[in-house]
């Protein structure tokens, strides 16, 4: 048996502003997605599917919940004497005491940990996006192309792609790919709808010759420095062009609408068809009893997981285990993660609520019509509490600095 050629490195320890309070207490990675999993899922299960056996998750924010939820690697068949899942922190050393950086620091700082294992090719990938992909086809397709550096890009409206990284690509290989012509980063007038995945396939000696050049500078990022550095001196570098669907949950109102588009007849996001798993371990999951349904509940057009009670409305949403929703409760459009409590005729309205809150009976939170309102976790809402639409709670607010009435944007810290 062979040792397996590609290395994958998952950028997976950042927190962002924009999810606010889902972010206090874990990485971006993981935040609890769809019912039962979180966002670095698809990234790991992408990876499995495509073969990919060699892993390594950077991660240096509050980490505690994404090593809990990694574990052995098991849950993604990542165990064996070619296969394997590590988690490289941040660390101290004789040259260097700082935390990563940046996306191409934190691979610079485990260039001993690549080198170790020899690969043949070095793929770089987001930890907290949403898709399906196949990478052994990139890959393919960067050998094809005797590529050193080839990127995943997808088309998007062009008033979003400022957002991203932005490439124009030729047209050498149609619906596959081109030569890259040229690349912007987060431009402010994109010239092009293609950005960036944020997958990366190099050429070893490539990557570590640039992220040595680039050692000691401002910036340590791969998209401000490193492919710029490798246009700029003509390396081969390629575009892959990716079909399907994209999530891209940076904002809360993103995160959101990514948990929407599993729902309906024919969903945009097809979990079982994907083959994404999960570790059910983690917090119990495979532990909890089937969901009971009360006799007078009415549940239509969402996604309801293992030990949840619906007694009242759920419409359009999505109950990760553990959740109660009583009497006389109406939930719509809404993702409330787990051991939530709804209790009798609450009223909850494009909702984000994190884990262990308990909404008093008769709250009114949110409105279909407005901005996502967010609960951050371990909240007791007061009974008959209103929270407007896009109101945004901190974690474990004390009692005395509830009100009886939240206004529509606020935030409560």
């Amino acid at each position: 048996m062979n040792a397996p050629s590609t290395l994958a490195m998952i950028l997976a320890g950042s927190r962002v502003d924009e999810l606010d309070v889902l972010t206090c207490y874990r990485p971006k990675s993981a935040v609890p997605f769809g019912g039962f999993c979180r966002v670095i899922d698809f990234a790991l299960s992408n990876l499995m599917n495509s073969g990919i056996e060699r892993i390594a998750i950077l991660s240096q924010y509050r980490s505690f919940s994404l090593i809990n939820h990694i574990g052995t690697g098991a849950a993604w068949d990542m165990i064996g004497r070619y296969r394997g899942i590590s988690i490289l922190p941040p660390f101290k050393d004789m040259d260097s005491a700082d935390w990563y950086l940046g996306s191409a620091d934190a691979v610079y700082k485990n260039l001993d940990f690549i080198r170790y294992h020899q690969p043949e090719e070095i793929l770089i990938l987001s930890g907290d996006h949403i898709y399906n992909m196949d990478y052994r086809k990139m890959i393919a397709y960067h050998h094809e192309k005797k590529a050193d550096l080839t990127l995943g890009f997808i088309q998007v409206p062009l008033e979003t792609a400022h957002r991203f990284g932005v490439a124009a690509l030729d047209d050498e290989d149609g619906e596959r790919g081109g030569r890259m012509l040229a690349y912007w980063e987060k431009p402010e007038k994109p010239q092009s709808r293609w950005v960036s995945l944020t997958v990366l396939c190099f050429r070893p000696e490539v990557l570590y010759r640039a992220l040595e050049e680039n050692h000691g500078k401002d910036s340590y990022e791969f998209g401000r420095d490193i492919i710029p550095m490798l246009m700029a001196q003509n390396c081969r570098v390629y575009g892959y062009k990716h079909q399907g669907y994209w999530g891209y949950t940076r904002t809360v109102e993103e995160y959101w609408q990514s948990n929407m588009d599993l729902l309906g007849e024919n969903p945009k996001i097809d979990m079982e068809k994907w083959g994404v798993r999960t570790n059910l371990a983690h917090r119990g999951i495979c532990d909890h009893q089937p969901t009971l349904i009360g006799e007078e509940a009415t549940v239509q057009n969402s996604m309801i997981y293992n030990g949840c009670v619906v007694e009242g409305t759920v419409r359009n949403s999505i109950l990760f285990p553990g959740v109660h929703v009583q009497k006389g409760a109406v939930v719509e459009f809404s993702v409330l993660f787990f051991n939530n409590m709804i209790e009798e005729d609450c009223r909850l309205n494009k909702v984000v609520a994190d884990v262990n809150s308990v909404f008093g009976a008769g709250s009114c939170v949110g409105q279909e019509a407005g901005a996502v309102t967010v609960i951050g976790w371990n909240n007791q809402i007061p009974a008959h509490t209103v929270i407007g639409e896009g109101a945004t709670i901190d974690p474990h607010l004390p009692a005395e600095q509830w009100k009886q009435k939240v206004a529509p944007g606020e935030v409560m810290r």
